[in-house]
């Protein structure tokens, strides 16, 4: 594991401060500390990538299906963060390729429609080229041989690689005139919350962020897998004689923190139609929440001042029109759902250059375009 630079006792003021180390919190450190600030990242774990980013297959590969707003958003993600991670990171990207393969006959007969909307090079691959790379497929599928997929943590680690990273258990934040302050100790002018799924720090309701339970296996194994694979579960390319596994789908608000890798038994179960799960041996068990929104597009901008919202505009709930006012120098980083490694390196690159030049943020991942409907739903 990589160490990470710890900020000298005495120090405590910084341009901005990251709360939160997943991969949200880690590029947008990475991009601010690019761009000159002097920036502080937060978690409270010693270990980066501790929650839903390490557990996550950590694919880096298109969406496909018949061409919407967000698969746009999507691909046009998948195009930064593969050329992103290839010039700064190659050691921590395998460009494996990835097969997407029908989950289903239903889904095999709706492929030769996504084709048409493929926005990123791709080829048709048959089962026999399929079962070539070391899969079982009764279907064929589309190969996206620029995809691949990251090492979770190492990725997470090498983002904030000489920045300043500091464990604490953030219990509150306070706006000054000067910016913000934390646990009455630690003071910066910008503060970046990419907290997750987790947040008590600040009323972000309206975000209606939402958080989906994932457990990964690493396996190791003689098995001669050559590219990667997305069914309805993900299976990495053989690198070194580990394959990863993953993930697992719990909506539950309650999951099992401790599954003595028994979350696994279900991924086992699908990837045995596809491998020969009889010559795998579990190395490691990753689980984790991963948040995401309720229109499925990323998080990405400033924070509503909630509070002073209702106090000037009484009416909301009534569907009354105000203009909103926002948290000074507060932004929010969160909501990547299950595509964290695809949708984070464009999304802080947005965000810091939103923070630092003041480009406007695309209107898709802007916050604010869920607060007065949420509002309005509060009459009920």
């Amino acid at each position: 594991m990589a160490i990470l630079k710890k900020i000298p006792t005495s120090t405590n003021r910084y341009d901005a401060i990251v709360v939160g180390a997943g991969v949200a919190g880690c590029n947008i450190a990475y991009q601010l500390h690019q761009k000159g600030l002097r920036v502080l990242i937060v978690n409270q774990s010693h270990e980066v990538a501790n929650g839903g980013s390490g557990a996550a297959g950590a694919f880096v590969s298109p969406k496909i299906g018949k061409g919407s707003p967000l698969l746009e958003l999507t691909n046009a993600s998948f195009r930064f963060a593969k050329d992103f991670y290839c010039q700064h990171f190659p050691a921590h990207f395998h460009q494996s390729g990835v097969v997407r393969i029908p989950k289903d006959t239903k889904d095999n007969d709706t492929f030769p429609l996504y084709a048409e909307h493929n926005s990123e090079p791709f080829c048709d691959v048959s089962p026999g080229e399929i079962e070539a790379m070391g899969i079982a497929s009764q279907f064929g599928g589309f190969l996206f041989e620029q995809a691949g997929f990251c090492q979770s943590k190492e990725m997470c680690e090498a983002l904030i690689k000489g920045i300043d990273f500091k464990a604490l258990h953030v219990t509150n934040i306070t706006q000054t005139d000067e910016g913000w302050r934390l646990n009455h100790l630690l003071h910066s002018r910008y503060l970046i919350l990419a907290t997750g799924y987790q947040n008590s720090l600040i009323d972000m309701r309206y975000m209606g962020i939402r958080g989906t339970w994932g457990s990964r296996g690493d396996f190791k194994t003689t098995l001669p897998i050559t590219a990667s694979i997305h069914k309805d579960l993900s299976i990495s390319q053989n690198v070194e004689g580990v394959i990863k596994i993953g993930a697992t789908h719990n909506k539950s608000h309650t999951p099992c923190l401790t599954c003595h890798n028994t979350a696994l038994d279900s991924l086992l179960q699908k990837a045995s139609s596809l491998i020969d799960i009889s010559k795998l041996e579990l190395l490691d068990t990753f689980c984790g929440m991963r948040s995401g929104s309720q229109d499925y597009f990323p998080l990405v901008g400033g924070v509503v001042d909630v509070e002073y919202m209702f106090a000037h505009y009484p009416k909301l709930t009534q569907g009354q029109k105000a203009t909103l006012k926002m948290r000074d120098n507060l932004f929010v980083l969160n909501g990547l759902g299950g595509r964290g490694f695809v949708f984070a390196p464009l999304m802080a690159h947005a965000l810091a250059e939103h923070i630092v030049e003041k480009r406007a943020l695309d209107s898709r991942i802007d916050p604010n375009r869920l607060f007065l409907r949420w509002a309005r739903r509060l009459k009920n």
